[in-house]
């Protein structure tokens, strides 16, 4: 079913009183050393006040539209979250994964299940009232998943912002470019590499699985079905009291969209409970589960455990450097008027 966040004097109003309660959203906010982190030509041309006179109340509006979009439907935030990830990861940080439409990144089977397009679209049509041809909608999404992460109880981190959007969104790109779940630490780190991205920052970024869900198939590597239909556990690293929780629930005919909580203890919040359910052995996907069995990322699982602090830290240094892979700059892209049409 289709989203659609009206626009209606109320809703204008609520985004509007969302301006007013900027500076209480903002303590938990992270100021950091930017842009010793924008490594590439085209990443240093951003910069965190981009629309500071183009479109003052940018960042504010796209806020306001989270807001709004998750006071309907908690799930968004996580979804879009992932959204980002799914974006980033392919072709940069370029809105690409928006568009629609057969042959589209979006219509690729890794892409099927995502969803939130409409919170972007939503405060693309407001940023257009206000600031026509101004903000990509590759920022606003970065925004949006920025924000996503402050309002489920994580850090508010300034991000650089001037990006502009791709003009190519194909989905034969998508699949040598994804991780998988069933990847091994050595191919995550590979995939990482490659957009620029360390070990460190896969174990931090990892951190997003804090919040949302995932469908039964991501995991169904790491269960074995009976003969009589039912599953059982294959993935001696699970937690069996976990395991069977699991299988009870994603029951061999159970439906493809049924789904399970990334986090079992706190699924909503965007905490550090994720690594400690990985030490516990209840990592939900292998590729969750792979941190803490390897050597090379285990202790900075241990660490994230032991303090969120540590990991909000962390969180937002990988968050940054993940907002600016593969962005396009100055005469690069474009700004489109609609997220979802090249």
């Amino acid at each position: 079913m289709e989203h659609t966040i009206p626009f209606t004097s109320t809703n204008l109003m609520e985004v509007v009183s969302a301006m007013k309660l900027d500076q209480a959203f903002r303590f938990s906010f992270f100021r950091l050393s930017l842009f010793a982190l924008l490594a590439s030509p085209a990443a240093a041309q951003l910069s965190p006040g981009f629309y500071s006179f183009s479109c003052p109340n940018a960042e504010l509006l796209v806020r306001g539209a989270v807001r709004s979009a998750s006071a309907i439907d908690s799930t968004v935030l996580a979804k879009l979250l992932r959204l980002l990830f799914h974006d980033c990861l392919v072709e940069g940080c370029d809105g690409s994964v928006l568009v629609q439409g057969n042959g589209a990144e979006s219509s690729d089977p890794a892409n099927k299940s995502l969803d939130g397009f409409y919170v972007v679209e939503s405060a693309k049509r407001l940023l257009e009232i206000w600031c026509p041809g101004t903000v990509s909608c590759a920022d606003i999404l970065v925004l949006a998943a920025r924000d996503a992460v402050g309002l489920s109880g994580g850090p508010s981190v300034e991000v650089p912002l001037g990006r502009r959007d791709g003009i190519v969104s194909s989905a034969s790109d998508v699949r040598p470019n994804m991780v998988d779940t069933v990847f091994s630490l050595d191919q995550m780190m590979q995939r990482f590499a490659a957009k620029g991205l360390s070990i460190d920052d896969l174990v931090a970024l990892s951190g997003a699985h804090t919040i949302g869900s995932s469908h039964c198939r991501t995991f169904g590597d790491r269960f074995q079905q009976t003969s009589n239909g039912s599953l059982v556990p294959a993935d001696n690293s699970l937690d069996s009291n976990y395991a069977m929780e699991l299988a009870n629930k994603c029951f061999a005919s159970a439906s493809d969209s049924t789904s399970v909580a990334n986090d079992p203890v706190t699924p909503s919040t965007f905490d550090n409970q994720y690594y400690a359910n990985l030490l516990a052995n209840k990592g939900l996907l292998h590729s969750d589960s792979i941190l803490v069995t390897d050597l090379r990322t285990k202790s900075r699982v241990q660490a994230f455990a032991q303090s969120q602090e540590k990991f909000f830290a962390s969180w937002a240094d990988s968050f940054v450097k993940l907002s600016t892979v593969g962005v396009k700059t100055g005469d690069q892209g474009q700004i489109k008027v609609s997220c979802t049409s090249m």
